[in-house]
């Protein structure tokens, strides 16, 4: 699988929320890129700005959200910068998004037939007995039991999991350059979340689509991704190779995540928790954000930690860290 062609580029975004006070920042200048055939994972704690993140690409914000400045190239085209009506013919055609929950994002009064089939009258201007037969066959493809009765159903006759494979079909339909996923699996139990996430590996073999994968479950990460970001109140915090950030993870706050994760076999009383709680957005720390909760800060560095934002330390060509205590390391 070719994983050359960057198909995203997104440069030092950040996004805010008008308040009744001060407008506060979620998304605080963030960066990454995404290649052709390739599986990005951007995990943290709920809060953290992941979904914000992908909200801001798409242009899906809400009415208090703003993109305060960044630029998210995709195919030569700056999709912050874009109209409403040039994002609405990339969005379900050459962009798709999975949301967490799929009882919400699919019409209650449609049948499955008629939602799946709305995405190729509008994007490939099929009819609607082509568009119809088409959309039997990306059922057949998320592999959903007796299709053609699904293809009747309501969304509130399905359970989740089918609900989730119905807006996976919607989302692939197309053949999309880039789908982003938002906690797929959340609601789904470990079988049915285990089934969807081979079922997108499955579509990606064959589309090469990237995926961007939302999540805060580190075991779906080490699963799923090729590359991973770890974000902490609207911060990159690590990025890297899949393999090096869970075999060697560089940031306090990568490492406490890992030690937060049961091992089967290993007996132990408690699991590690990270002290403490993620700082308000309207109550960001002058410095590090993570430092009030962090073990690891010392007395040659801890001033830095209170006072100074630390940048992102190269740890080596595919690997970084934002933490002081890598400033002697460079």
């Amino acid at each position: 699988m070719s994983k050359n062609s960057i198909q995203l580029e997104v440069r030092n975004l950040t996004t805010c929320f008008r308040t009744q006070k001060d407008d506060v920042v979620a998304v605080d200048d963030i960066s990454f890129s995404l290649k052709k055939g390739e599986t990005l994972c951007i995990v943290g704690e709920s809060g953290c700005g992941k979904s914000v993140s992908a909200l801001s690409i798409m242009g899906l914000l809400p009415s208090s959200g703003y993109v305060k400045s960044g630029s998210a190239i995709f195919q030569d085209n700056n999709l912050l910068s874009m109209s409403s009506s040039q994002l609405e013919r990339l969005r379900g055609n050459r962009i798709s998004m999975i949301f967490q929950d799929p009882g919400s994002s699919l019409n209650p009064v449609m049948k499955i037939g008629d939602q799946v089939s709305e995405i190729f009258q509008i994007h490939l201007n099929m009819s609607k007995n082509e568009s119809l037969n088409k959309a039997l066959e990306m059922l057949k493809q998320v592999e959903i039991p007796d299709p053609e009765s699904r293809m009747l159903a309501y969304p509130h006759e399905l359970s989740g999991g089918m609900a989730q494979r119905i807006m996976i079909a919607i989302a692939l339909a197309c053949h999309p350059d880039i789908l982003i996923a938002d906690e797929p699996t959340t609601a789904l139990d470990v079988t049915i979340q285990s089934q969807i996430l081979n079922l997108m590996t499955q579509m990606q073999l064959k589309t090469e689509t990237a995926i961007i994968l939302i999540t805060h479950d580190l075991g779906v990460v080490a699963e799923m991704a090729d590359n991973v970001l770890v974000m902490y109140c609207g911060q990159i915090v690590e990025f890297g190779d899949v393999k090096k950030v869970f075999n060697s993870p560089i940031h306090p706050y990568t490492k406490a995540l890992m030690k937060s994760i049961p091992i089967i076999g290993k007996k132990t009383k408690r699991l590690d928790a990270i002290p403490g709680r993620v700082p308000s957005l309207d109550m960001l720390p002058s410095g590090c954000r993570f430092e009030k909760r962090c073990s690891e800060k010392n007395s040659k560095i801890v001033s830095e930690c209170i006072n100074k934002i630390p940048p992102i330390f190269d740890i080596d060509l595919t690997h970084g860290s934002r933490c002081w205590l890598e400033k002697g390391s460079e």
